[in-house]
């Protein structure tokens, strides 16, 4: 099968082009041949290229609305899938799953859209949720079938009339397993705090921040992976509040497994996610998580089971969650020991992999 995947940015790593990466590679082991379409070159085709993943970029394809450069982006695209060709278009993110199922239809391929976050409902203000929504409504009917990254996302297009019912799959994201080596120790003291993180408003990390200084009596270290236009916003809450010896930014890393292997907690405090990459990461190294209770986050965090959930922009809620785990060792080693159980049943990479791959053969089968 000829396999072509699109995706916007090149300029910075997210779960989504991760999950391209990781998919397009899996495919292209299995015997199939992908080609990967993005805006640009940057850090996502040096990870491409790592990975020996074939990728293409665009030229005006770029994140931001541009009516002109969009409208290039769309002859640029529809002129590149028309050389290869392929039997399936797997579109990603909002703005590329719009270009992307268009071009496709114009071509009379199949096209398959994976929103990784849908772009509506309070994902967006008052005044662009509604355009969006209309916007997707409209794409539904260039598309053969939507892969939701979680149960959260199904029910939000279905509430929203993005698509009918029976288009939609759930598949939750996967990753690969690591050494035994890379496995944390949960239960060890004092304790170690990771969040991997883009430094962007949904991730809210001046809620952790603020949390984390109303326990200034209490052993923590905190360390901050990513980089993000609002990092240096956070250094400064960090340094007024006391915290800058305790914090420490280590910027981007295109694989923080070493850090979450020296963690005992790990914590995110997004306002609003899909189905985060980064706490199936945490899980995989067997650490218990805190997160806010938002899209699709209690499909993988089992509240006291695997961690704890809190409501999001609540530094109080967090601060009383965090505080509880690191006072109880014990607590955090149950809650690990789960997580990593609940991680090896249901979030390795292999089975997002032969779901998908199942959905891609259906996909194909009705096209010809």
């Amino acid at each position: 099968m000829k396999i072509a995947y699109v995706i916007t940015r090149s300029d910075a790593v997210g779960g989504a082009s991760i999950h391209v990466r990781d998919l397009a590679r899996a495919m292209q082991e299995a015997g199939h041949q992908v080609l990967v379409f993005v805006g640009g070159t940057g850090p996502v085709t040096d990870q491409l290229q790592s990975a020996g993943v074939p990728y293409r970029p665009l030229q005006f394809l770029g994140r931001r609305i541009h009516p002109l450069r969009d409208r290039r982006a769309l002859s640029e695209l529809t002129a590149a899938l028309a050389g290869m060709h392929p039997d399936i278009v797997s579109t990603h993110t909002a703005k590329t799953g719009w270009i992307g199922r268009a071009a496709a239809a114009r071509l009379g391929l199949p096209a398959i859209y994976t929103p990784h976050g849908l772009t509506v409902g309070n994902r967006l203000s008052p005044i662009l949720g509604p355009l969006f929504t209309i916007a997707e409504r409209i794409a539904s009917r260039w598309t053969r079938q939507m892969i939701c990254v979680c149960e959260y996302e199904r029910r939000l297009a279905i509430e929203k009339k993005l698509i009918p019912m029976n288009r939609i799959t759930v598949i939750h994201n996967g990753i690969r397993d690591i050494p035994a080596e890379q496995l944390a120790d949960p239960g060890k003291d004092p304790v170690r705090i990771c969040c991997v993180a883009r430094f962007q408003a949904p991730k809210d990390h001046a809620t952790l921040i603020r949390a984390l200084g109303t326990l200034p009596s209490q052993p923590w270290e905190l360390d901050l992976v990513g980089d993000g236009p609002l990092e240096p916003e956070i250094r400064r809450l960090a340094a007024a509040l006391g915290l800058s010896e305790r914090v420490h930014f280590l910027g981007y890393q295109q694989d923080p497994a070493a850090v979450l292997a020296r963690a005992q907690l790990f914590v995110l405090s997004s306002r609003s996610e899909a189905f985060p990459r980064s706490i199936l990461e945490a899980m995989r190294a067997g650490l218990p998580v805190v997160a806010s209770d938002v899209g699709g986050v209690s499909e993988a965090v089992i509240h006291n089971s695997t961690g704890l959930l809190v409501p999001p922009g609540d530094p109080l809620a967090l601060s009383a969650a965090v505080g509880n785990l690191i006072g109880n060792p014990a607590r955090r080693q149950q809650f690990g020991a789960a997580a990593r159980r609940s991680f090896e049943a249901d979030f390795r990479l292999e089975r997002m992999v032969r779901q998908t791959a199942a959905v891609y053969a259906t996909v194909a089968v009705r096209a010809l």
